[in-house]
C-alpha cells in the first residue's frame, strides 16, 4: 500500500510503450496497481478516488485523456477544461505514482473505421443514454483500451456517474476483463452540489440554482425515510424544491440490481437526473 499520500516524484507519462514498461517494472516487483480513469480538471471528487486507490493498491496511475469518442455533435469536447500542470499537483498531494496523459493520436493512432465496444442497449437507453447516442460507446471503448494498457489490478469510478459505473461493470463481467471495479460515493460541496468539472461553467446565480437539483433529490430521500414510497405522491412534494428555471432532461427511479424502472421506492434505488442550468448540463442521483 502507498506510504505517504503526498507523491513528490510523481512521473508522467505520454506514451503506450511508455506507460506499459513502468507497469511491467511495479508488477515485477509485485506491486498492486490501482486505476483512476479521468478527463482531467481534476477536483475533490477525483481526490477522493485517487486517495481510495492509494489506500487500496501499492501504486497508483491516474489517465488523463479527454476522450473524442464519448463526445456527440454539439456537445462541449473543445471548451472541455485542459489544465495539466494543475491536475498534475492534485494527483502528487493524494497518493498517485504515475500520470498517463496521451494525445488523440496515441489513443487513436487510426481514426476511421474505429473497433468499439458496444454495452447492450437495455443498458444504454435509459438515463443519459437515451440524449446522448454513442456516448456509452465511447466510454467503454476508451476504459477497455485502458485496461489493456495499464492492465490494473483495481480501477476507480464515482458512483455520481452511476450510468457509467454499471455499463463498466458488466463489460467487465461480460468479457472477462480481470480488473476489479470499485465504486466510490459522490463528493459533495458545502452548498451540497456534486462536484463536477462543469460546474466552473456555473455563474453565482446558476450555481445557486444548480443546488436546487440536490435539495431535491435529498428531499426525495427524506421523503422515503418518512415512510412514503409512491414515486408519484413521493414527486408531488420534492419538485416543489427545484427552481423554477431548471429544466430536467431525465428524472429515473431504477433499481440498481435489476436496472429496470420502478414505481414504488425500495431499498438500492437509483433515483438519477440530468438538468440543463442556464444552458450548463448537470447530472446527480442518489441511492437509497
Amino acid at each position: 500500500m502507498a506510504s505517504s499520500l503526498v507523491n513528490k516524484n510523481i512521473i508522467v507519462i505520454n506514451t503506450i510503450d511508455k506507460i506499459r514498461k513502468q507497469v511491467k517494472t511495479l508488477k515485477s516487483n509485485n506491486k498492486t496497481i490501482g486505476l483512476v480513469p479521468t478527463m482531467g480538471a481534476l477536483h475533490d471528487g477525483h481526490a477522493s478516488l485517487i486517495k481510495k486507490a492509494a489506500q487500496e493498491c501499492d501504486e497508483v496511475v491516474v489517465s488523463i485523456f479527454v476522450n473524442p469518442t464519448q463526445f456527440g455533435l454539439n456537445e462541449d469536447l473543445d471548451k472541455y477544461p485542459r489544465q495539466l500542470k494543475h491536475d498534475i499537483e492534485i494527483c502528487k498531494v493524494n497518493g498517485a505514482s504515475l500520470i498517463f496523459a496521451p494525445s488523440d493520436k496515441e489513443i487513436y493512432p487510426e481514426n476511421k473505421h474505429l473497433t468499439y465496444v458496444v454495452p447492450s442497449k437495455y443498458y444504454q437507453n435509459k438515463l443519459c443514454g437515451l440524449t446522448r447516442q454513442g456516448h456509452f460507446n465511447g466510454v467503454a471503448t476508451i476504459v477497455l483500451k485502458l485496461f489493456n494498457i495499464i492492465t490494473p489490478d483495481q480501477a476507480f469510478f464515482g458512483l455520481k456517474d452511476a450510468q457509467q459505473l454499471i455499463i463498466i461493470k458488466k463489460m467487465c463481467q461480460d468479457l472477462n476483463v480481470p480488473v476489479k471495479i470499485l465504486e466510490c460515493p459522490i463528493i459533495r460541496d458545502t452548498d451540497g452540489l456534486a462536484l463536477s468539472s462543469r460546474n466552473a461553467y456555473l455563474t453565482e446565480s446558476g450555481r445557486f440554482k444548480a443546488t436546487t437539483v440536490n435539495k431535491f433529490l435529498f428531499k426525495i430521500k427524506e421523503l422515503y425515510n418518512s415512510g412514503l414510497q409512491n414515486k408519484e405522491e413521493i414527486l408531488k412534494i420534492a419538485l416543489k424544491q427545484l427552481d423554477a428555471t431548471v429544466k430536467l432532461e431525465y428524472l429515473e427511479f431504477l433499481s440498481l440490481e435489476s436496472f429496470s424502472e420502478i414505481d414504488l421506492l425500495e431499498k438500492n434505488t437509483l433515483i438519477a437526473v440530468a438538468a440543463n442550468v442556464d444552458n450548463v448540463r448537470l447530472i446527480d442521483n442518489i441511492v437509497i
